[in-house]
């Protein structure tokens, strides 16, 4: 697991892993620039020009406070959504990073089964809601579990980039029930490996490239139990 991470690691020089974190990143911004100024809009649509409070009388500007902790509101959010989102597109650009790894490292390879545009579409947006949901969800736990706040966002986020990375890859080569069959022999490895990944993603700047490193290790990994027969 570790040598597969470090292998990727050394990899991230490669333009095609520079051009899909770039991509990645680039998109997971405008989508959630997008959420953000729906959701100002409705505040604007929804906010009354003033409030009438006892005493105090009426006040009027409630709709730019909102505008503000809103901006807030999602700046916060951001440190959850970005990392789902930005893995989501990845996996738009999934073959480019697996292409790469198996040029460089493993020379000489039948060429993969590309997934088509709908399949690929398919994975990133059940993947995206899946992620989405299970974090939100996850932040109902976070006041009750207090300092062990890290260790239940890194096990949660680990297996579920260890399950959807791994099949994202081995899906080129071996058909889905074959996969199924493989994720579930190696269901520890592939947690362990995901918790990898998930460890980095509250460490700003170096969380925008674990889409594109989490790819290439499980490109490796997948690799390195399919020759050990596992």
């Amino acid at each position: 697991m570790f040598t597969a991470f470090f292998a990727a690691l050394g990899q991230l020089g490669d333009r095609r892993f520079r051009r899909v974190v770039g991509l990645g990143v680039l998109l997971a911004l405008a989508l959630l620039f997008a959420a953000y100024i729906l959701f100002l809009q409705l505040i604007w649509w929804l906010s009354p020009d003033t409030v009438d409070l006892p005493v105090i009388g009426p006040i009027s500007g409630i709709e730019t406070f909102l505008g503000w902790a809103s901006l807030f509101l999602m700046l916060g959010l951001s440190v959850f959504l970005m990392i789902p989102v930005a893995s989501a597109f990845t996996g738009f650009f999934l073959e480019d990073v697996a292409d790469a790894v198996e040029d460089r490292h493993y020379p000489g390879l039948p060429p993969a089964t590309p997934l088509t545009l709908a399949e690929g579409l398919r994975q990133s947006v059940n993947f995206l809601g899946l992620v989405l949901a299970v974090n939100v969800g996850a932040l109902l736990l976070y006041p009750f579990v207090g300092p062990g706040i890290p260790l239940v966002f890194w096990a949660i986020n680990g297996f579920l980039l260890g399950r959807e990375y791994f099949s994202l890859v081995a899906l080129r080569r071996l058909p889905p029930g074959e996969v199924k069959a493989m994720r579930r022999r190696n269901r520890w490895t592939l947690w362990a490996a995901g918790t990898l990944m998930a460890a980095p993603l509250s460490i700003p700047l170096l969380n925008l490239v674990i889409p594109v490193l989490g790819v290439a290790t499980f490109t490796h990994l997948y690799h390195r139990l399919a020759s050990a027969g596992r």
